[in-house]
């Protein structure tokens, strides 16, 4: 690894102190031109001398936002720039793909496994969406699980003989579209009347042991494909007019 400079940015001083100290031992080659604990503190640095990489923190001064526009506005600013997270926000999902989205290069937890010299150097040859052993940990649980909703979902057009217009009726019916308003979609083959004959068929398949003595409308049609996974509660979207 060819010598580089780096600023940090963190507001606790013992972390401050520790990544310094890990930089020292196991980083030689990076150069600390500056440390800033705000966001402020930062620009000031940076216009002064611009480094070859950003550690950043995402919490400043109790804000997690701020770590993020910081990385946004940097990446704008100074394209280069690479841009490693090190934070110990480690149970919001959301604040990570945030900063992703701001252009980060890649999220270090603090938890377990700290910062390290592979990572740095994985950043410094170019590579995107480097992780840490926390983090891939989660990304890989909702991989898997994304996977076997999939898997699920498709055993159960197998198991119920669903095709694409049943799933297409089931997920307008789940948004509230009446049986005229699903038939005037466009690319939807059927009438008012073909609708409420398929509708019969699809209680029949998803019901085969009946509901109890009990009819079954069109809610409970529809609670019924969510819990067969036909319908998945978070991909619930119409189709286009």
């Amino acid at each position: 690894m060819q010598p580089f400079k780096v600023i940090i940015v963190e507001d606790v001083p013992l972390e401050l102190k520790g990544t310094e100290g890990i930089i020292k031992t196991d980083i030689p080659e990076a150069q600390v031109i500056g440390t800033a604990d705000t966001e402020a503190a930062y620009w000031k640095l940076i216009k002064q001398e611009v480094p070859d990489l950003l550690l950043l923190d995402l919490g400043l001064g109790g804000s997690t936002t701020v770590g993020v526009e910081i990385c946004r506005h940097t990446k704008d600013a100074y394209p280069n720039v690479k841009i490693l997270i090190f934070t110990g926000e480690i149970l919001n999902e959301k604040l990570w793909v945030d900063v992703l989205d701001a252009g980060a290069d890649g999220i270090i937890l603090k938890s377990g496994e700290m910062l390290t010299r592979g990572d740095v150097s994985s950043v410094m040859e170019g590579k995107r969406m480097v992780f840490n052993q926390p983090i891939l940990e989660r990304i890989t649980a909702r991989f898997k699980h994304d996977v076997s909703k999939d898997i699920s979902c498709q055993d159960a057009f197998v198991n119920y003989e669903i095709d694409e217009y049943d799933e297409r009726f089931l997920r307008h019916l789940a948004l509230g579209y009446t049986k005229e308003q699903i038939s005037n979609l466009r690319g939807m083959p059927f009438g008012v009347k073909s609708l409420e004959k398929r509708q019969n068929e699809l209680v029949g398949k998803l019901f085969p042991n009946g509901n109890n003595g009990m009819s079954v409308n069109a809610t409970r049609l529809v609670v019924k494909a969510l819990e067969l996974h036909i319908l998945d509660v978070e991909n619930l979207l119409p189709d286009e007019d």
